[in-house]
């Protein structure tokens, strides 16, 4: 679900996308899982050339391949927007490569206490 419209490499990196599918579960239990899917080139891609016969390995350039990644957030809370902002962050974090941890991060946004649905903010 984190792809619908399926797994495919790109030659050129396309903007982040964001959507949130509702699952149900056996006991009809609703889980609003909120995808960020974003483009990474890729650079561990191993590319075969045929000279004269011969095969030589060699790496393919790594801005000519994009592959998606995705970011889920699963919650059995419908708050699309606090969910959109949490994953935006994660994804700033991961992407500009910054001085924070990642397992640090998702702990601290982890341990946040929402307020239950009709109470007092």
């Amino acid at each position: 679900f984190c792809q619908p419209g399926g797994w495919q490499l790109s030659k050129e990196r396309k903007q982040p996308t964001f959507f949130v599918v509702v699952l149900t579960d056996i006991d009809s239990e609703r889980h609003y899982c909120s995808c960020l899917t974003f483009y990474e080139a890729e650079i561990n891609l191993q590319g075969r050339k045929e000279i004269e016969g011969e095969e030589e390995s060699g790496l393919i350039p790594p801005a000519e391949v994009f592959a998606p990644k995705s970011l889920v957030l699963v919650s059995r809370l419908d708050y699309p927007e606090i969910f959109r902002a949490c994953l935006g962050l994660i994804y700033t974090v991961y992407v500009d490569s910054l001085n924070v941890s990642l397992e640090t991060l998702i702990a601290n946004l982890c341990s946040c206490l929402v307020p239950a649905s009709g109470g007092s903010q």
